[in-house]
């Protein structure tokens, strides 16, 4: 069942106070952060839609606090698009889907990329599969929408900031209102 975008709101209402895993900012401020991070990287409404949802499968899929200190790779980049296929592009829903292997291509192709991981982000990568192979590398870019998936990536990490003052989600919802699909109700 698709989520609309006002279950989306009501849903980071209801949840986004929870810590984003090792983090010092809540779900819904690493959300906005990143979703601001896109605008102010002068990115279009599907690219800020991507940045404000990319980690809503942790919202849909709770795990509890730091599910990676236990071995558990949530697999939340796929857990949301179910729920959002049918209200935006495939071009929002590849970011998200390839933004944790947009990490382990950063990761192979920028040494420095790696070590400027936070603690969780690094446990979270070897659940994932780990740093990509050369060729892993390569067949990833060829992936629809791996570029896109990679500035989310890139603003992820640096969405993790204690005292950021963002826009209020109500404004990057009626970004996402502007990229939905034509046929779907808002």
């Amino acid at each position: 069942m698709a989520l609309t975008l006002d279950d989306i709101g009501k849903l980071f209402a209801r949840k986004g106070g929870a810590q984003y895993s090792g983090e010092p900012v809540t779900q819904l401020e690493h959300a906005l952060q990143c979703a601001h991070l896109a605008e102010q990287s002068g990115a279009d409404d599907e690219l800020v839609t991507a940045a404000l949802l990319h980690d809503l499968g942790h919202l849909l899929n709770e795990q509890g606090e730091s599910p990676t200190l236990r071995g558990i790779d949530d697999l939340h980049q796929f857990y949301a698009l179910p729920f959002l296929r049918g209200l935006f592009s495939d071009r929002v829903l590849d970011a998200i889907r390839w933004h944790v292997d947009a990490k382990r291509y950063l990761c192979a192709v920028q040494p420095h990329y790696l070590a400027a991981l936070s603690e969780d982000s690094r446990r979270s990568l070897q659940l994932q599969g780990g740093v990509f192979t050369p060729e892993q590398a390569q067949e990833f870019l060829s992936s629809p929408h791996a570029h896109e998936a990679v500035r989310v990536r890139l603003w992820d990490d640096l969405a993790k900031q204690t005292d950021f003052t963002t826009p209020p989600m109500a404004h990057y919802l009626a970004r996402a209102r502007r990229c939905m699909l034509e046929s779907t109700p808002a």
